[in-house]
């Protein structure tokens, strides 16, 4: 052969190869982004299923990272996360008013948005989560359901440092008292450690349990032993009106005590489908996962249109009864498996 001949192929075969460009380094890695909840409970587990099933939608990493131990863990998450280069982080702020400084070093290396509960003062994009005032009233309003003719209660939940806590027991509280719905942005807050009271209903006291499922069940019962005149139980965290439930249970007074919580661990559901449980208030989890994870996987590519205009992202709250128990536990388990 012509050595020109071989030169031309041999560029020929060059050209052949360059005609497809090698992707970059940027191209090829997925995008990273990071899922981190306030805490470990069954709750989480139906936001990552929503988590998990944007992941495969976008084609993205998501790490879903779920602190054991509180404040210091997540702390320490989110500073292994920016060290790790991850482009966005969704945040359940377990004590909003004292991690905003934390946040706002978050958002100054990555996108960050908060879910679940909120932190408004700091630099966070945006809040994916239901309202959660509006959700306690809707809670008390199974109250007055369950107890027409008033009665006396107790709120059990696992802190009240987190701000949709604090919204929720005001919403509970502001319901059965008859009282004006409160702006977000203004909202004034009863203490805990006084009974609030004023009409039918009063609220004994407000008890917490730190993600202590036994100290939980615990409240419950320590809470009928000192108010025998107690008639009413409402649970804000999943876990805690499954706890009650089981306390009601063992002394004996189901039906006696009237039940209302937030959430759907099956025992829950199945505790409403049983007729010892009124209600309780969905938040959805899946759609906190979903539409967490599409905002930052937007936001990473440059598109911040998927922003809320007023920075609220806000999921719909479900209602649910006796007569709609099994067919919502029917389309949770739907969501679960999809998201596996």
């Amino acid at each position: 052969m012509h050595p020109w001949v071989r030169l031309t192929a041999t560029a020929v075969a060059l050209l052949c190869f360059t005609a497809t460009p090698l992707p970059t380094l940027a191209a090829a890695a997925k995008k990273r982004i990071a899922y981190v909840t306030n805490g470990v409970d069954p709750f989480w587990d139906t936001a990552a299923a929503g988590v998990h099933a944007a992941e495969k939608e976008f084609g993205i990493k998501c790490d879903i990272l779920m602190p054991p131990k509180g404040i210091g863990d997540q702390k320490r998450m989110i500073e292994n996360l920016l060290a790790q280069g991850v482009d966005g982080i969704a945040i359940s702020p377990i004590d909003a008013k004292n991690q905003i400084g934390l946040i706002n070093e978050a958002s100054r290396q990555a996108n960050v948005i908060t879910h679940d509960s909120d932190a408004p003062g700091s630099k966070r994009l945006c809040f994916v989560g239901m309202n959660n005032y509006r959700a306690g009233r809707a809670a008390g309003v199974l109250v007055k359901e369950a107890l027409p003719d008033g009665g006396q209660l107790m709120i059990f939940v696992g802190r009240l440092e987190q701000l949709n806590a604090q919204q929720r027991r005001q919403g509970v509280i502001d319901e059965l008292l008859d009282r004006p719905e409160q702006d977000l942005e203004k909202m004034k807050f009863d203490p805990p450690g006084k009974v609030v009271g004023g009409g039918k209903y009063g609220i004994l006291d407000t008890r917490t349990d730190n993600f202590d499922y036994a100290r939980a069940k615990a409240n419950a019962e320590d809470a009928m032993a000192a108010h025998p005149e107690l008639t009413g139980m409402v649970g804000l965290f999943a876990y805690n009106t499954p706890k009650c439930l089981e306390a009601v249970r063992e002394a004996g007074k189901l039906g006696k005590i009237k039940l209302v919580g937030f959430d759907e661990q099956d025992a829950t559901l199945q505790g409403i489908i049983e007729g010892h449980i009124q209600g309780t208030i969905s938040q959805q989890p899946y759609y906190y996962g979903y539409h967490s994870v599409r905002i930052l996987n937007a936001l990473s590519n440059g598109d911040k249109s998927v922003l809320p205009k007023n920075g609220f992202y806000e999921v719909p709250i479900v209602q649910v009864r006796k007569q709609n128990a099994e067919a919502f536990r029917t389309e949770l388990k739907k969501l679960q498996a999809a998201g596996k």
